[in-house]
């Protein structure tokens, strides 16, 4: 009786979510400007910021009933000593990274290597004391030429990706081949292969959001410096949930010598809250305890406007999308505002500008530019 009750509230939301779909599509492209629906450029914009909807309908509906609340309280040990450490310190040196696996496979033709090491991450005494320390096995995903030295690019995926079609859908073969770069790309926690492994990442209790975080901007570093001596110039790049990760990760490790986001996101805690809003009063404590200004204070230490991105401003590239139902164009503005650099606005949705030639154009331009100047060093 309970699974059919269970079963009966499922449908019902994804009844209301569907429901919901088109409505939410017209009012945000409303709410933008730019619009011209009687166009085929406007057609393409509904289609893309729909795709956007159905994306954050998706997450809302497959992230199931989430666990109780955390109480605001025990969120404030760790938002006083995080706040008090800041950046600098609150994120420790990774330790040197040691393979333990690496196995050579192919996709769609293109060969690529899977490597695994252990890695812990060192976290502040309150996340650990938490539970959310210690280590865990990471994954990354190579695209190596057999000479070199050649530049590096490190791509972090976003929310829901991490799997091996991620090489495709970012082209990769093209950034590998065409431009002659060695590829890395690391596996967020709870993101791809790793999706069933410890630690969950990310969910709404904010402070495990902070170290899982935490995690992937160690992780990532350990992946640079490993890189890093057999490379002509190394590249950090992030796409939505990976743009803080990538942001922080320019500014811990001076040795990067550029930076790309693509929709980039501020505030993971806050984001999640402001969807939230899409369930009604029946998630209202999570969305509170997320906005809250103890989580704001808690969340500081992964803040991309905190940072001083080692890449000079010509080096660092922000893609907006014009209408970005997701992470929404505020964050590339305030981020561009922060770190000056070149910004490019896609005039499409969160999850379309992926399929764009034009980014794509943009994209390969900046990493020749990098890729020639470390060539005539």
């Amino acid at each position: 009786m309970a699974k059919a009750v269970s079963g009966f509230d499922l449908a019902k939301d994804v009844a209301r979510e569907l429901r919901m779909v088109l409505p939410r599509t017209v009012a945000g492209l409303n709410e933008s400007t730019g619009w011209a629906p009687a166009s085929r450029r406007g057609v393409r914009q509904f289609g893309e910021v729909m795709l956007d909807e159905l994306v954050l309908s998706g997450f809302s509906l497959l992230g199931g009933a989430p666990a109780a609340v955390r109480p605001l309280s025990s969120c404030s040990a760790a938002a006083e000593e995080l706040s008090e450490l800041g950046i600098d310190r609150a994120h420790a040196d990774p330790k040197p990274l040691r393979v333990t696996s690496l196995r050579r496979r192919r996709i769609a033709g293109l060969r690529y290597e899977r490597m695994m090491f252990e890695h812990d991450p060192a976290l502040p005494k309150t996340l650990e004391a938490d539970g959310l320390g210690g280590p865990a096995r990471a994954v990354v995903h190579l695209c190596r030429h057999r000479d070199g030295p050649r530049p590096w690019l490190i791509w972090v995926h976003g929310a829901g990706q991490g799997g091996t079609e991620d090489l495709l859908l970012s082209r990769i073969g093209r950034m590998h081949h065409k431009l002659g770069f060695n590829v890395a790309m690391p596996v967020q926690p709870g993101h791809g292969c790793r999706r069933r492994e410890w630690p969950a990442y990310p969910d709404m209790d904010p402070v495990g959001n902070v170290a899982g975080m935490m995690r992937a901007v160690s992780e990532v570093r350990a992946v640079v410096r490993w890189a890093q001596p057999q490379s002509t110039a190394v590249v950090v790049s992030g796409i939505s949930m990976g743009t803080p990760v990538a942001a922080l990760v320019s500014h811990l490790e001076r040795q990067i010598g550029a930076v790309t986001l693509y929709t980039p996101i501020l505030g993971l805690n806050a984001m999640i809250a402001r969807h939230l809003g899409r369930w009604g009063p029946s998630r209202n404590g999570f969305r509170e305890l997320l906005g809250s200004a103890e989580v704001a204070k808690l969340t500081s230490v992964i803040d991309p406007l905190a940072v001083d991105p080692a890449p000079p401003p010509h080096r660092r590239l922000i893609v907006g999308a014009w209408h970005d139902r997701m992470a929404m164009r505020e964050a590339a503005i305030a981020l561009q505002e922060r770190w000056g650099g070149q910004l490019y606005w896609y005039d499409g949705s969160h999850v379309g500008h992926v399929f764009s030639r034009r980014v794509q154009r943009v994209t390969e331009r900046f990493l020749r530019g990098v890729a020639d100047d470390a060539a005539v060093r």
